[in-house]
């Protein structure tokens, strides 16, 4: 142990390296706290951006960075990769699955959550998840394979359903359609347009439901413009190997079902002994800690506060920022306060210069203004130099260079 790393200074263990897990670490690591973040990948995932990952328009590399990088910027900070197996609120300790333990004095449980099947029978066996990395790259492949069996006529077609109009569900579904209309005619000239589509199926009536009519509107507009079958008003009751089953019996065919409808929190959070509410969430004070054990600190979508908020990245990074703030005032004597959510705004894009945005105080956009910002934001966001340069470098050729360049999901 280098003379860095020395006493006299609360030792928080945060667990999970998403937007709330870091943001907690650099707060903590900022006021002098001795940090070990943990996490069982040994990167972070930038997840806004993983429909681009899974349709081919980036590489996994341009949105994850090394969590080991992230802790060389902070003296007091050292990153494990790992993931926790047993948690003992009383002892304040923890095991991992590498066999070692962890003792802290404050732990921050930042997790995240995972894909929620909501009981729909055949959806985990025969969807596809996009919530990681290994997530978009394997529906990458499954997009790949179907697409060359498809031109080489060893299947029939390669028809996409998208089961939910989310922010996730809705960029998805636009992207893949503008691949399906502009390059696929290039890149596979034996594939007839008849055997191949993409289909949007959400169970109100509109998709992105925490916006405004106006941009839902718009934004179904732009998907149908597009060339996606909405289904709206629609709920899944199955999922088959071939085709999604409507619960008014309708079989939509599918050779590639992409699940974005749903999380809920992983089921190792179950045996944590901690309280959990509304899909498993852990449940916490107004300060985001929990009440039997207040030097437990819940941040991001695995979180349960009294009042509920978006699962989007903006809730997650001011959580996170918070509850480090709050650890750093309670080593120090001082009362935690509670946490006041700033709602600066929701955006999702559509496709080329399309996108939605809707801010706090009531304004809304959509079109190339909105779609500039929302790039101009993720590039932001993102971690790392290189990454942020890889990103911007992908969006222009993707979207303004020869239209085979946007081809690669189908190489």
């Amino acid at each position: 142990m280098d003379q860095r790393w020395r006493s006299g200074r609360p030792h928080v263990v945060v667990l999970g390296a998403g937007f709330a897990g870091l943001n907690a670490t650099r707060e903590l690591a900022r006021g002098g706290a001795l940090v070990t973040l943990v996490d069982r990948n040994p990167y972070t995932t930038f997840q806004p951006l993983l429909y681009q990952v899974a349709t081919a328009g980036m590489s996994s590399a341009d949105i994850t960075y090394p969590t080991r990088a992230f802790a060389a910027a902070y003296p007091t900070v050292r990153a494990r990769r790992a993931a926790m197996t047993k948690l003992d609120p009383v002892e304040r300790r923890m095991e991992l699955d590498d066999g070692t333990t962890l003792d802290y004095d404050y732990l921050v449980l930042a997790t995240g959550v995972t894909t929620n099947w909501i009981g729909v029978r055949g959806a985990a066996d025969n969807s596809r998840p996009i919530y990681s990395a290994a997530d978009a790259v394997a529906l990458r492949r499954t997009l790949q394979r179907c697409l060359e069996e498809t031109a080489t006529g060893r299947r029939p077609s390669t028809h996409v359903v998208v089961v939910g109009g989310g922010a996730t569900g809705v960029e998805m579904a636009g992207t893949l359609a503008e691949l399906r209309r502009r390059t696929i005619p290039l890149t596979h000239p034996e594939i007839a347009p008849e055997q191949t589509s993409v289909t949007l199926v959400e169970r109100f009536d509109y998709v992105l439901a925490p916006y405004k009519p106006r941009l839902r509107a718009a934004a179904a507009h732009a998907l149908s413009r597009r060339g996606v079958r909405l289904r709206l008003g629609c709920t899944v009751a199955a999922v088959e190997p071939d085709a999604v089953v409507l619960a008014d019996g309708t079989r939509l065919p599918s050779d590639v079902t992409v699940w974005a409808l749903g999380v809920a929190a992983p089921k190792e959070a179950g045996q944590w002994g901690l309280p959990q509410g509304k899909g498993g969430r852990i449940a916490v004070c107004e300060a985001l800690n929990v009440r039997e054990h207040p030097e437990i600190f819940v941040a991001g979508d695995l979180a349960g506060p009294p009042d509920p908020l978006p699962q989007l990245a903006q809730p997650s990074i001011q959580m996170g920022k918070h509850v480090g703030r709050q650890i750093l005032a309670a080593a120090h004597g001082h009362p935690v306060a509670p946490f006041r959510y700033r709602d600066p705004g929701i955006m999702a894009t559509v496709g080329r210069a399309e996108a939605v945005l809707q801010l706090s105080n009531g304004w809304t956009f959509h079109g190339l203004l909105a779609w500039l910002a929302w790039i101009a934001l993720h590039i932001a966001y993102l971690l790392g130099g290189r990454n942020r340069t890889n990103v911007l470098l992908s969006f222009l050729w993707r979207y303004f260079g020869p239209r085979r360049s946007a081809a690669s999901v189908a190489e």
